[in-house]
C-alpha cells in the first residue's frame, strides 16, 4: 500500500437549526396541484403512470414535516466516519470506515442518481467487520460524486465519469490504498466500469449491478428472458429518460425547482424510487420512508439539486464504445432494476466474468430494497474476483 497524506481533513454533518425550520416551513407552505387524472380502482403501477400520485406526495410531505428526524441520520454518517479532501481544486466528501481486520481488502463504493452516499449506510458496518470471521472484511470507502451531498460543486465543466474516476484513484492513493475493489450501480457503475478499463493496476476486480454492452449487439443466441430484457431496455430509453434528457440538456432550468422547492425535489427523486423498485404498487413496500428521506433531506440540505443533476450533461451517453474490462468482475442484474444487460451482451465487454447472478428479487436501489442479500452478494461476489485475481498473480 501506498502511505497516506495529510491531506483528508475529518468532517462531521450537522445541519443548522434555521435550515431545518426553514424546511418544515416551505413543506407547511407548499402549493400541490390537483389530483393525477389517472386514477385506478386498485393499487398497482398504474397509479403512478403521470407521476407521483397525489395521496401519495401529501402524505411523506406530512410525515417529512411533522415525523422524520434528520438529526438521526447526521449521527449514523458520523459514527461512519467522514472525511473531506480537495483533488484537482475541488472538495471530495467521502464515508471511510477501516475494518479490524488485518486481511480487510480496500473497498470503494460509488452511488449514482437519484442516490448518494444514504445507500450505503446501513451496509458499511457489516461489510467492514462481518459478524462471521470466514467472510472477507473491507475497508469501504464511499465518496459522494462531485455535485452531490457534501462533495463541492463544480464551477466549471469537465468533471464527467472518466475524470472523477482517476479522482477516484487518487483519493484511494492518499489513504494508503494503491489497489482497490470496487463496487457500483447507476452512474457509479460506469465509474466502476472506467476504473477497471482504465486503472487495471490499481482495481483488483469489481462488483456491479450495472454492465452496458458495447454497441451494436444482436439478440441472436439469447434466450427468451433476455429478449424480453432487450425490450423493455427499448421501451425505457424511448419513453421513460425524460428525466435524463431534462438533466443532460437543461440541468440549470430543472435545478432552480430542485434546490427552492423541496416538494418539488421530492416528487422527482420519489418518481425513481418507485419507477425503479422491484415493488408491485409503492416504493415504500421495500424501502422506508425514513430511507427515502434520508437521501432526499441530503440533497435538499446540500442545495445539490442543480449540480448533481449536472453529472447528465458531463456523462450522458459516453462512455468509450471500445473501453474494455480485462480484470475479474461480478455482476449481478436485479430482476426490478431500469437497465439489464445480457451476459453474452456483457461479455463484449467485461471480459473475465467470474460470477453472474439474476437474484429473485430487487432492483436499482439494492443496498435499500433487500440489504441482506446485496452485502451477501457483494461479499461473495469479490471473494470470486479477488480469488481468481490471487490465482492468476
Amino acid at each position: 500500500m501506498s502511505r497516506p497524506t495529510s491531506d483528508v481533513q475529518a468532517f462531521e454533518a450537522h445541519a443548522t437549526d434555521a435550515d431545518l425550520d426553514d424546511l418544515r416551513a416551505r413543506l407547511a407552505a407548499a402549493r400541490l396541484p390537483e389530483a393525477e387524472t389517472v386514477r385506478p380502482a386498485t393499487p398497482g403501477r398504474q397509479r403512478w403512470e403521470q407521476g407521483v400520485p397525489l395521496t401519495d406526495l401529501a402524505d411523506l410531505v406530512h410525515y417529512w414535516r411533522t415525523g422524520y428526524d434528520w438529526r438521526s441520520f447526521e449521527v449514523r454518517l458520523n459514527r461512519i466516519g467522514q472525511f473531506r479532501t480537495t483533488i484537482d481544486g475541488l472538495g471530495i466528501h467521502f464515508l471511510h470506515r477501516r475494518s479490524a481486520r488485518a486481511d480487510a481488502t480496500p473497498l470503494i463504493l460509488t452511488h449514482g442518481w437519484p442516490g448518494s452516499i444514504a445507500e450505503f449506510v446501513d451496509v458499511v458496518e457489516e461489510l467492514a467487520d462481518p459478524e462471521d470471521a470466514d467472510t472477507p472484511a473491507f475497508h469501504v470507502v464511499a465518496p459522494s460524486l462531485p455535485g452531490f451531498g457534501y462533495s463541492d460543486k463544480p464551477a466549471t465543466t469537465g468533471w464527467g465519469t472518466g475524470k472523477i474516476a482517476a479522482a477516484w484513484v487518487e483519493l484511494m492513493g492518499r489513504l494508503g490504498y494503491s489497489k482497490f475493489a470496487a463496487h457500483g450501480g447507476d452512474w457509479g457503475g460506469v465509474i466502476t466500469t472506467i476504473l477497471a478499463g482504465r486503472f487495471p493496476a490499481h482495481v483488483l476486480g469489481i462488483h456491479s449491478t450495472l454492465a452496458q454492452a458495447p454497441p451494436g449487439m444482436t439478440t441472436d443466441g439469447l434466450t427468451a428472458a433476455e429478449r424480453a430484457w432487450v425490450e423493455e431496455n427499448r421501451d425505457f430509453w424511448l419513453n421513460r429518460v425524460a428525466y435524463a434528457k431534462q438533466q443532460a440538456t437543461r440541468p440549470q432550468t430543472i435545478g432552480y425547482s430542485l434546490v427552492d422547492s423541496p416538494v418539488g425535489l421530492l416528487a422527482w427523486i420519489l418518481d425513481k424510487f418507485a419507477e425503479w423498485s422491484d415493488t408491485e404498487d409503492s416504493p415504500f413496500e421495500r424501502i422506508s420512508r425514513d430511507r427515502i428521506l434520508d437521501d432526499v433531506t441530503l440533497y435538499w440540505l446540500t442545495r445539490t439539486g442543480a449540480s448533481a443533476a449536472r453529472i447528465y450533461y458531463e456523462s450522458h451517453n459516453s462512455l468509450d464504445p471500445e473501453l474494455r474490462v480485462d480484470i475479474p468482475s461480478a455482476i449481478t442484474m436485479y430482476p426490478g432494476d431500469a437497465e439489464k444487460c445480457p451476459r453474452v451482451w456483457a461479455q463484449e465487454r467485461y471480459r473475465q466474468i467470474v460470477r453472474w447472478r439474476v437474484p429473485e428479487a430487487g432492483g436499482h436501489f439494492p443496498s435499500l430494497e433487500v440489504p441482506e442479500y446485496f452485502v451477501k452478494d457483494l461479499q461473495e461476489g469479490l471473494t470470486a474476483v479477488l480469488a481468481t485475481r490471487s490465482g492468476g498473480s
